[in-house]
């Protein structure tokens, strides 16, 4: 899904210079950027909006009927699908900050976004992401205290607990998020304003500053790393004790029972990791327009929608709250 050339950038540059300055910001001489997207072939884009229309509204359909499922069933009033349903909700908002604008783009030949509107993206997908990130770290703490402390499980993962862990996630993300931001906004441009990519991100934003980075990707390479080592710390420990409890069972029945409580976070954590870290944490030298492209599509666009799929086609308990739901449903639609 890489760029292929560059067509429409005259008339794209054309049109940059003929919106009012108003949007000006921080001293730039950029008013507004236009997004390349992912390709300039009319076919391929065509093709691209219908796909990522189709995954958009799966991803609308499923991760809305997930916090419904959890809402209407009381069985699943439990920790696990607390956090579950906040991120299910993180999904939807993810999602949302980046594919509506995709598929416009996808339809139009000029690819404008204002300045404004360029930061306002930034900072939601950065938020939404470093808030999911520490989602997936207190889900992993909660498999831990189910397996690994099943008496205490109660008594540990309080609701106190759980609120205390979503607040806590959101308040990072939102924190971590501005300063990355307002880091950004720190810089000039005043020569480019057509960003290489489909989104407005850190990397192909800081290619098209025309004042020295070097103290701004330092900056933001810290914060990266510091969320996902701390994250990943807390998943790394959990899981091994996790993987520890589960040797010393004795029946195998046991263990594929402890291991598919887990399961299924464990596939989620990887695919999210797996794209996030292959993206950022990476010399800048390695940068590769196709490959980020594509790994940027996938985290952004695919995971959100696989995310309801794989926590509910590999977990019984998801599958009868929706069968009672929709018999409670039938039964309620009969009875009037």
């Amino acid at each position: 899904m890489a760029v292929q050339g560059s067509p429409g950038l005259n008339s794209s540059s054309k049109t940059i210079t003929q919106v009012n300055a108003l949007g000006r910001m921080n001293n730039t001489n950029v008013p507004g950027f236009i997004l390349m997207g992912l390709t300039d072939s009319e076919e391929i884009r065509q093709v691209l909006f219908m796909i990522f229309l189709l995954i958009y509204l799966i991803t609308l359909l499923g991760n809305a009927g997930m916090i419904l499922i959890i809402r209407l069933d009381l069985q699943l009033h439990t920790p696990m699908y607390f956090f579950l349903s906040h991120l299910s909700f993180l999904d939807l908002s993810y999602s949302t900050v980046i594919t509506p604008k995709t598929l416009e783009n996808l339809l139009t030949s000029i690819k404008y976004i204002s300045f404004i509107g360029c930061f306002t993206q930034m900072y939601f997908f950065s938020f939404l992401a470093a808030t999911e990130i520490f989602f997936l770290s207190s889900m992993a703490y909660d498999r831990y205290v189910a397996i690994c402390k099943p008496l205490h499980y109660p008594v540990v993962m309080s609701m106190r607990l759980c609120h205390t862990l979503i607040i806590g996630s959101y308040m990072i993300g939102f924190t971590e998020s501005l300063v990355m931001v307002l880091c950004m906004n720190s810089l000039h441009f005043c020569k480019s304003n057509v960003i290489y990519h489909f989104l407005c991100d850190l990397t192909p934003l800081l290619a098209l500053s025309c004042t020295d980075t070097h103290d701004t990707e330092i900056m933001l390479f810290i914060l990266a790393s510091l969320n996902v080592m701390v994250s990943l710390s807390t998943i790394s420990v959990s899981y091994g004790s996790i993987l520890s409890t589960i040797l010393k069972i004795n029946s195998s029945s046991g263990k594929r029972k402890a291991f598919s409580t887990c399961a299924s976070h464990l596939l989620g954590v990887t695919i999210f990791y797996g794209t996030t870290i292959f993206t950022y944490l990476k010399p800048k030298k390695s940068y590769s327009l196709g490959k980020d492209q594509v790994a940027s599509v996938f985290y952004t666009v695919v995971i959100p929608m696989l995310n309801p799929l794989i926590y509910s086609l590999r977990n019984k308990e998801v599958k009868n709250a929706l069968t009672r739901v929709i018999e409670k449903s039938e039964g309620s639609r009969q009875f009037k």
